[in-house]
This record gives C-alpha cells, sequence and structure tokens, in this order.
C-alpha cells in the first residue's frame, strides 16, 4: 500500500493557511505517495477541493484522513484528542509550540503520534528550504511595514511639490533576522528613512546592504548577542542599559517603529517601555511582531490596535495567516522539502534516521516517549 499523506483543515481560530497547495500535492505524488485533502481544506487559501483533485488527491472527511494517514501535515499541530483514530506511529509534521504548549506535545507521546515539530528545524545550508520561521517571518515583515503604512497618517516617500516638501517618514526596525530584514527593504522600496538595530553585531552589513543606518551600542565591548543556530541570544545588564539609552533617544526621532525580537523557548524581550513610547510624536506607529509571545512593547496587546500617548501600537497576530495563498504555498514547499530530503531512491516511503540532524531537531516525539533534547532539558 502506498504510504498516505493527509492534509488537515486548519482548526485553530484566524488560521486561514493550509499544509499544501496543488503545487506540492503532484509533487508528492510523484514520489509515490497517496494524498488526501481533508474536504475545505484549502477554502480560505484560496485552493478549491476540485484544485486538489485535479492534481492527484482524493478528497475526504477528516474521520478519514486522520484514520489512513501515514504522516499528518498541518499548520498548526491539532491538540492529540483531536487525533483519535490516528494510526500508532502516524507522523505529524507542522507548528508545534512545543515550549507554549508542552502539555500538547505529551498528549501526542501519550497517543502514539511521532510528531515533527517544523519550527525546530535547524538553522544550517541543508534545511534552508524547509525552514517555515524564514519562510512565514519574511512575509510577516513584509506585512508588518504595510499595516504600519495603513495606520500612519502620513505619506511615507519624500513628495517635492509646488506647494512644498513633504518629508520621508522615518522607520526604526529593531531586530535585524529574516522579518526584520524584509521591513527594511520594504520601508526603502516605499521611499521612507530607514535606521535599524539588533543585539548580533554581524547584521550590521546586512542593514547597509539594504540601503539603511544601523544603530548599535559602540560603548560595550565584547557582546557579539550570537546565539545557537544563528539566533539573538540574551544579553547582558551594561549591554541592556546601554542599549536602552542608544534607543530612547533615537526612537523619540521616530515616525514607525517595527520590533520582531524573540529568543527561542523564552518570552519576548521588552525593548520599548511606556516612557519611550510617549516620547514619539502624535501619530506614530509601532508594530510588535513579538506581541503572541509576550511582546517587545509596553502595553501591545495581541491582535488588537491600542493607542497610547497618541501612539498607535499595532500587536501583531496571525500576520502570515492574513496573506494565507502566499504564506500556504511558502509553507508547503517547506513540507515538500523536507519529506523529500529523506525520500531515498527507489524507495516507496520517507525514512527519517535517527542520526540525522535534521530529524533529531525537529522529532519532539516518537514511540510513546518525548524525546527532544530541547524539551527535556527546559
Amino acid at each position: 500500500m502506498a504510504f498516505t499523506i493527509s492534509v488537515l483543515k486548519e482548526t485553530a481560530a484566524g488560521e486561514h493557511r493550509v499544509a499544501a497547495v496543488p503545487e506540492t500535492v503532484k509533487k508528492f505524488a510523484a514520489l509515490g505517495a497517496q494524498v488526501m485533502v481533508e474536504r475545505g481544506a484549502g477554502a480560505h487559501a484560496l485552493v478549491s477541493d476540485e484544485a486538489y483533485r485535479d492534481a492527484g488527491a482524493e478528497i475526504v472527511d477528516r474521520e478519514a484522513a486522520i484514520a489512513k494517514a501515514d504522516l499528518l501535515l498541518a499548520i498548526q499541530g491539532p491538540d492529540a484528542g483531536d487525533l483519535a483514530g490516528a494510526r500508532d506511529g502516524a507522523m505529524l509534521a507542522a507548528s508545534l509550540d512545543p515550549f507554549g504548549k508542552r502539555d500538547r506535545i505529551d498528549g501526542y507521546a501519550a497517543a502514539g503520534i511521532d510528531a515533527l515539530a517544523m519550527e525546530f528545524m535547524p538553522r544550517i545550508t541543508r534545511a534552508q528550504s524547509m525552514d517555515i520561521l524564514s519562510s512565514q517571518s519574511n512575509l510577516n515583515g513584509y506585512k508588518a511595514v504595510l499595516d504600519a503604512a495603513h495606520h500612519y497618517g502620513r505619506a511615507f516617500p519624500m513628495m517635492m511639490t509646488a506647494a512644498g516638501t513633504v518629508s520621508a517618514a522615518r522607520v526604526f526596525v529593531m531586530g535585524v533576522g529574516v522579518a526584520g530584514l524584509q521591513a527594511i527593504a520594504t520601508a526603502k522600496r516605499l521611499g521612507a528613512q530607514v535606521s535599524a538595530t539588533d543585539v548580533r553585531s554581524a547584521t550590521k552589513e546586512q542593514i547597509k546592504s539594504l540601503g539603511a543606518k544601523p544603530i548599535f551600542v559602540e560603548t560595550v565591548e565584547g557582546i557579539e548577542g550570537e546565539g545557537s543556530g544563528g539566533y539573538a541570544t540574551e544579553m547582558s545588564e551594561d549591554y541592556k542599559k546601554a542599549q536602552a539609552d542608544l534607543v530612547s533617544d533615537h526612537i523619540a526621532k521616530q515616525d514607525i517603529v517595527i520590533t520582531t525580537a524573540l529568543i527561542p523557548g523564552r518570552a519576548a524581550p521588552r525593548l520599548i517601555s511606556d516612557a519611550q513610547i510617549a516620547s514619539m510624536r502624535p501619530g506614530s506607529v509601532i508594530v510588535d511582531l513579538a506581541a503572541e509571545q509576550g511582546g517587545n512593547v509596553e502595553g501591545a496587546v495581541a491582535g488588537e490596535a491600542v493607542e497610547k500617548h497618541q501612539v498607535t501600537i499595532l500587536g501583531a497576530k496571525d500576520m502570515a495567516s492574513s496573506m494565507a495563498a502566499d504564506s500556504s504555498a511558502l509553507f508547503s514547499r517547506n513540507l515538500y522539502n523536507f519529506v523529500n530530503a529523506f525520500w531515498t531512491d527507489g524507495s516507496d516511503t520517507p525514512i527519517f534516521p535517527d542520526d540525522d540532524e535534521i530529524v533529531q531537531g525537529v522529532r519532539v516525539t516518537k514511540d510513546g516517549k518525548v524525546v527532544s533534547e530541547r524539551l527535556l532539558a527546559s
């Protein structure tokens, strides 16, 4: 019997993405897999059941999709109870939020589901095409600038007219990962005057390459801010104070601030205080891309626009989901690239070796146990 891959319809509130699109369904079928798609799974991402059928998938109800699957694909991992009827040893590949929803991971183990947390993908060259955090963060950075522009009551580019000159908006990006770099590029394309900062000194050249001005602490020596896998790490108290002083002076001159700072497995670091918000001019806008993880900005609320001191604070929520068609296409390619990498020649099934660096990174449960070192160490 062919290896069966089932694509589940998302059940989380506000989630409009889907874990496979017709393009990747065709690719899975070309590998020799049987593909099942839960009825209506792609509706919010503008993919019809008929389009999936044309790509070679079988459209089934949820019960059949779960019961017959060797591998379940989803955007957000459902609770273990919602996967009742799954085969013992069935695999689930999705974004699982292992630190925030540890009970769910324990539930997978108890249910005999081998769970693969795609956000735990190692930051190595071989895995770049499988990295869901990068593909989705790229869109988040783009959307953050558009949302800021929508709420900002002035123009972005400098305009020289017969009636006078309109000054360019000043945009400050805090955190120069994938989302931050895209935010810089998008703001530049819209004509803003852009500056950016990060705790990792290696990002200075990246900021310059996009035409933005780097804003960095220069008075504290020997701090690179580089954690494992290219992520930012927690900084010293001396650095935090120096950074706060620098940011306070700079932020008062900005029209738009976009914060993107996250530390894996921990609450988002606080970057902007209420006092700093109060220093900004009326009508300014802050977009907090870390709002769902506790927020970089004091007073930010995920999914809401909050006004403080005549400054609008946008707490980002479901950003990628608001661009469901494109974000689904990227996410589904990440999943296909992952599965394809372990679909060996001459085999009719993917093989995930226990000693492979990628498998070790993403696998969180196996054989009824939690096996992720990152979770067991937390």
